[in-house]
């Protein structure tokens, strides 16, 4: 299976029960087989397989007891209840059901449902103190990511201006959502446009709207995105191809916050937060003239500089995961890398970046279906190992971002260009308790049981990482 999840089997029939475990166990999925549920358990699952057909088998009741262990765990039932039992009010808890026989299209689909959900849930509610998450959107443990989520939390809750800098490919609208989303403006719209797809006689129009009749071809009146934007974020990608005419425009409603349509005398209000993006070197533009220097000041109040991929090889991993596993959820086929493979890619000098990467996935992913893919299965480009390296090479499976993975080996393939193994693992700790807290709505203790700490070590480490609330500090104090 392309990501494994902590699985809690529960049925009431022996024989059942142990030919079910075996088809997990052969898929290679992380599972617990039980007759019953257990008073407590140290661990809560990220999904339950409950049988629910045994005789005075009380489904409103075990719904309630799963609820109490973790109110965002998934449940697939396997066996159907007698007629005319109700879940009661547990049930959004039920995602689907199995036949029986298991039969391994509906049982992938099934964990992936729920693989889904547990994503979903835990992305609808926010910690005790209302904190949001830490820009997941992110993927990657690099030190040049770790400075990106650093900086955006910073200016992620503000209004100041933000321009970000990188090459094609680098998740640069990644960026621009994720401070939106992690916005004061997070319930306005966000509204992209960019720049260099838009004709030059046509931006204006696009930008501020028009009136009926102002040009040829104007039949109705239309707003622009300045005010779709209202409220919200504005994206304005590639600003480095704007014409010089249009940038004196936007430099005046940077500077008053007001505008007019094209073709209109009303004067509007500009109450949006402006993100700029551009893979061009502004700086050399200004200096050939092609830039205005003044808006280039307005727009670069905040730089973030997303890092090429070639720079962050020890991320690959968690991409490729990231990317396999949103295919799967898009239901667009499944595919894994073997580790010779990561090794390969990593040696790659990605030209294209993260978005070249997507595309070789999806590539992969049509050409191999749910099949592992190796060094040699690589297009020619991309086979970077020679063929007695394939075999030396160990990579532990890359961890699922919203979920617990199952213990995985200890190996690891280091970066060429090696990492600061302190910080990698501070920020690995950090992580983790970050969705161990997340997983248990914010329950200190909870999160101490799933991470096997002591809870005043989990409490030590919180304030050494700034996790802690200010309720959770003071009671701590």
């Amino acid at each position: 299976m392309p990501n494994r999840t902590h699985i809690l089997l529960l049925d009431h029939d022996a024989a059942r029960r142990a030919t079910a475990s075996a088809i997990l166990g052969f898929l290679d999925e992380s599972h617990v087989a039980l007759g019953a549920l257990p008073a407590a358990r140290e661990e809560p699952p990220q999904v339950v397989l409950l049988a629910a057909d045994g005789e005075g088998f009380d489904l409103e009741a075990t719904l309630e007891a799963l609820a109490a262990l973790d109110p965002g765990v998934p449940v697939v039932i396997t066996a159907a209840p007698a007629a005319g039992v109700a879940p009661g009010r547990h049930e959004a808890m039920l995602i689907g059901t199995l036949g029986w026989p298991f039969a391994y299209p509906p049982l992938v689909d099934a964990l992936h449902r729920a693989r889904v959900y547990r994503e979903q849930y835990a992305l609808g509610r926010g910690r005790g103190n209302g904190e949001l998450k830490l820009f997941r959107e992110l993927v990657g443990v690099s030190a040049g990511l770790r400075a990106v989520r650093r900086m955006m939390s910073q200016v992620a809750d503000t209004d100041a201006t933000v321009l970000v800098l990188g090459e094609s490919g680098t998740g640069k609208e990644v960026v621009a959502r994720s401070l939106h989303a992690h916005s004061r403006r997070r319930n306005g719209p966000f509204v992209p446009l960019n720049c260099g797809a838009i004709p030059g006689e046509l931006l204006e129009s696009e930008l501020f709207g028009h009136e009926k009749g102002s040009f040829t071809g104007a039949v109705s009146s239309r707003a622009g995105r300045f005010e779709l934007a209202q409220g919200g974020t504005l994206f304005l990608d590639e600003i480095g191809d704007m014409p010089l005419a249009m940038q004196v425009k936007l430099l005046r409603v940077l500077q008053e916050r007001r505008f007019e349509r094209v073709g209109g005398s009303q004067t509007l209000e500009a109450d949006v937060r402006i993100v700029c993006a551009t893979h061009k070197n502004l700086e050399e533009m200004i200096a050939k003239g092609s830039f205005r220097e003044d808006l280039y000041y307005r727009i670069n109040v905040f730089p973030i500089e997303m890092p090429p991929l070639r720079e962050r090889t020890e991320d690959l991993p968690l991409l490729v995961n990231e990317l396999t596993a949103r295919l799967e959820r898009e239901q667009r086929g499944g595919v894994r890398f073997s580790a010779a493979a990561l090794a390969s890619l990593q040696r790659h000098p990605w030209a294209g970046n993260v978005r070249e990467l997507a595309n070789l996935v999806e590539r992969m992913a049509i050409m191999h279906p749910d099949a592992v893919v190796g060094a040699r299965d690589l297009p020619p480009k991309f086979r970077h190992l020679e063929a007695h390296e394939e075999d030396d090479v160990a990579l532990p499976a890359a961890p699922e971002p919203l979920e617990t993975a199952a213990p995985a080996s200890t190996s690891g393939l280091l970066p060429v260009n090696g990492l600061d193994l302190k910080e990698y693992i501070q920020d690995l700790e950090k992580s983790l308790i970050e969705q161990a807290l997340d997983d248990c709505s914010g329950v200190v203790a909870r999160a101490a049981d799933r991470l096997r700490l002591r809870r005043t070590t989990l409490v030590e480490k919180m304030r050494k990482y700034d996790l802690l609330n200010p309720a959770t500090a003071a009671a701590e104090a």
